[in-house]
């Protein structure tokens, strides 16, 4: 038989090994793809960590252009004041309504383009050269542009 100094040098030596074994602490994502989160703070830390997306106010400037567009189509009074107040809102609110539009989060951008306030492209490269004119009319294309057009189409 063993020692009683080898027997307890065996088992001291099995706990030392095994010790670490039994004290790991894993932890998994859980099913609804949140992190599993441990230690103080989980809760305050999770407040912190979460984003507002999309735009959250509208630029005094920007207030003001829309305000006087709400002027000119006649769904405002007054004089444009650059502040998005409760008035600002109902005016744009209505517009939208009346075109169909939602009428719950920001301006909608179909509105804004309905109003002149679309995208401006003057500083773009080929703004200078750009020509936006009107495709020529049908009957200035030459017949055989035109027959391969249809062909292509498989119309006659």
């Amino acid at each position: 038989m063993l020692s009683f100094r080898a027997s307890l040098g065996f088992v001291l030596t099995t706990a030392l090994f095994a010790a670490p074994a039994f004290a790991s602490h894993s932890h998994r994502a859980a099913a609804s793809g949140h992190l599993a989160h441990s230690g103080k703070g989980h809760k305050s830390a999770h407040r912190t960590a979460h984003r507002v997306h999309g735009q959250q106010a509208i630029q005094p400037e920007r207030v003001t252009e829309i305000q006087q567009a709400l002027i000119r189509q006649h769904y405002l009074n007054g004089d444009a004041n650059g502040a998005w107040d409760a008035t600002t809102q109902a005016a744009m609110q209505k517009y939208q309504a009346d075109h169909g539009w939602q009428t719950k989060l920001m301006p909608d951008s179909r509105a804004l383009k309905t109003l002149g306030l679309g995208p401006n492209y003057s500083d773009a490269i080929n703004a200078k050269t750009a020509s936006f004119k009107d495709p020529p009319p049908i009957n200035s294309i030459p017949s055989e542009q035109a027959a391969g057009f249809a062909s292509a189409a498989g119309t006659n």
